[in-house]
């Protein structure tokens, strides 16, 4: 697939199967974030991939726990492809997907949340180049605060100075791949250099 063509043809998606991704799966995911540009190339980050779809609602339900309608600005995300937003009966901020990838920078790091985020836009995108579903939670920086939270940061090894700043949820899409919105318009502009 052309690289354009991957660009338009990915989505949110935030229906899943119970069907695992696969461990090759995971691991090509992985390289890609990896592989994301860095700031200063200094590679502060750390990612984690988790195949386990116990282990992904528990993570999930503890990204949910701080979350507060009340903060919300803008109202509506998907009829196709409801979030949290949405539908106030979903309970799992990662919305049942049996894998996701957990993106940590350093704490104290002005560039932590750009590098999470150029490694989870790489990540979706090898995602969609192996037919498989996805989408980024931002919700990510209270998710490990708990007890339990702190349990998993120190089982993976994450550094006391890391945090979490996103989340790729990744399985298998439940139901029909939804249609891509429009670009608004006005929203890209070209300025062009005055020719005499």
């Amino acid at each position: 697939m052309e690289l354009l063509e991957l660009i338009h043809r990915r989505r949110s998606i935030r229906k899943y199967t119970a069907e695992q991704i696969t461990h090759e799966e995971m691991e090509k995911i992985l390289e890609a974030g990896a592989a994301a540009p860095n700031a200063g190339g200094a590679q502060r980050s750390m990612i984690v991939g988790v195949r386990d779809a116990k282990l992904t609602r528990l993570i999930g339900k503890l990204n949910f726990l701080p979350f507060d309608r009340s903060r919300l600005i803008g109202g509506h995300v998907s009829d196709e492809q409801p979030s949290i937003i949405d539908d106030p009966h979903i309970k799992d901020g990662f919305y049942g997907a049996p894998a996701v990838v957990a993106l940590f920078g350093q704490q104290d790091f002005l560039f932590s949340v750009a590098d999470a985020f150029c490694s989870a836009e790489n990540i979706v995108l090898m995602a969609t180049e192996l037919g498989l579903a996805s989408c980024i939670v931002s919700r990510a920086e209270e998710t490990f605060v708990t007890e339990e939270g702190q349990k998993l940061l120190k089982a993976w090894d994450v550094p006391d100075n890391y945090i979490c700043r996103a989340f790729v949820t990744l399985g298998h899409i439940d139901g029909d791949y939804p249609h891509a919105k429009r670009v608004k318009t006005g929203r890209v502009k070209i300025i062009e250099e005055e020719t005499k």
